[in-house]
């Protein structure tokens, strides 16, 4: 058996999750996760939060504001919103030639209630390069 340290963990439990669909408000693993349900099962399956509770992708980056990056690296949480306020959150997978991959639940929203509406909104848990716009990059891992 390979032992994991809590990142290795966290980021084998992300890529597991690869495919599931994006539901809004979703947490649960058969279900289907939004942005900050995925983030927070993630984060919970490794001991970096508790096992009860739950969080918007605002109260993560609240959360976790002291272990700010100004560079992201694998394990990082990246955050976008408008004024400051963080409404979306995904996790740095890797760092390749530059580019900053994330993993995160997205490509919904709150009319993403359903399997169905996932497949209509193309909405999934996907691997994609980041976005350069955020607001902030946070390490959980520290």
């Amino acid at each position: 058996m390979k032992y994991l340290d809590k990142l290795d963990l966290a980021l084998s439990v992300a890529e597991r999750l690869l495919g599931k669909p994006y539901i809004w408000g979703g947490d649960n693993p058969g279900e289907g996760f939004d942005c900050s349900g995925f983030v927070i099962e993630v984060l919970k399956s490794c001991g970096i939060l508790p096992r009860s509770g739950d969080w918007t992708a605002h109260d993560l980056m609240n959360k976790f504001a002291d272990s700010a990056l100004d560079v992201p690296r694998a394990g990082c949480l990246i955050f976008w919103g408008n004024s400051g306020r963080a409404t979306h959150v995904e996790m740095v997978c890797a760092v390749l030639d530059g580019t900053v991959y994330t993993i995160g639940a997205s490509g919904g929203g709150s009319r993403t209630q359903s399997a169905a509406d996932a497949v209509r909104d193309d909405a999934y848990i996907k691997i994609r390069p980041a976005k350069s716009n955020s607001l902030a990059v946070v390490n959980p891992f520290t």
